[in-house]
Parts: C-alpha cells; structure tokens; sequence
C-alpha cells in the first residue's frame, strides 16, 4: 500500500534516509534531523513531499521524497525524486515499483511532463530495475554541486 506521508511518519522517515546513506557510503554526509524534515514536509511553507510504502503486515517498507522542478523548455512542472529507498529485508516485493507507479500517476494526474532521478554510476541493482520501467540515463548531463566552503566562498 502506498499512502502520502504523515507528520507522525518523520521519525521513521529520517530512520531510512540513515539507512540509505548508509548504503550509499556517505552516512557521514546525512546531517539532516528530524526537525528539518518535519519542517520541508509539513511546516508553513512545504518544500518537500514523501509516501510511504507499508508491508502487508503494516510496517513501513519505504518511502519516497520529492518535490517539484520546471523545466523552462517544456514550460510546465516536474517531480524530482530525492530519495527512493525499501528497506532490504522488504526488497522485491513491488513496494519501490508502487512507489515511482503513484509519483508517474500524480505527474500525469497534474500534466507535469518529466520524473527525474539520480542514481549512483555503481549501483546496478537500482540502474537494472529504473531500466526494466522504461527509465533512461541522461547520459550527455553532469551533476555539478556547490557545497561547504566553496558555496560560502562563491555567495559571499
């Protein structure tokens, strides 16, 4: 079952994001708290939107976190994916595959135009299953980031 997350879903969204920079080898980068997301999910001004993934027996399996992108050549709304994780114990059980089915129905629900993601180069179970859904790499792009000194240096 997938469901939009709730406020009382914080704690044990903030939980898989730990598990998932854990995966990814950067659970050193994952500073975030619980606070800070419960202010970009559900604070005044939502910067941020998650669902949930439950079991059958009830348990969260995984979640995933977005928001919104435009893009100025198509001139309408998109939905970048932030964080897609399922717990591994829960994996293969459709529960990622229901997860990016109702992120696809709400940008066709809405007349956004594009679902975009990342995903690590070494991550071939993940690039494998994107793959098997019809997703493509956007292989002529490159992600540049700005963070830390250099982003202090630059906007100072």
């Amino acid at each position: 079952m997938i469901r939009t997350a709730t406020p009382a879903d914080v704690p044990v969204i903030h939980e898989m994001v730990r598990e998932l920079a854990d995966y990814e080898k950067a659970l050193h980068e994952a500073k975030a708290t619980e606070e800070q997301l419960h202010e970009a999910l559900f604070g005044e001004r939502p910067a941020a939107f998650a669902h949930i993934a439950e079991a059958e027996d009830g348990r969260v399996a995984g979640f995933a976190l977005w928001f919104l992108n435009f893009s100025t050549w198509r001139g309408v709304h998109g939905i970048y994916l932030e964080d897609l994780y399922v717990r591994p114990q829960l994996r293969g059980g459709g529960h990622g595959k229901a997860l990016l089915t109702e992120l696809a129905r709400i940008c066709v629900e809405r007349g956004y135009e594009r679902l975009e993601w990342s995903v690590l180069n070494w991550n071939t179970p993940s690039i494998d299953f994107y793959r098997s859904l019809g997703a493509r790499p956007q292989d002529e792009w490159s992600v540049y980031r700005l963070t830390d000194g250099a982003l202090k240096d630059l906007g100072s």
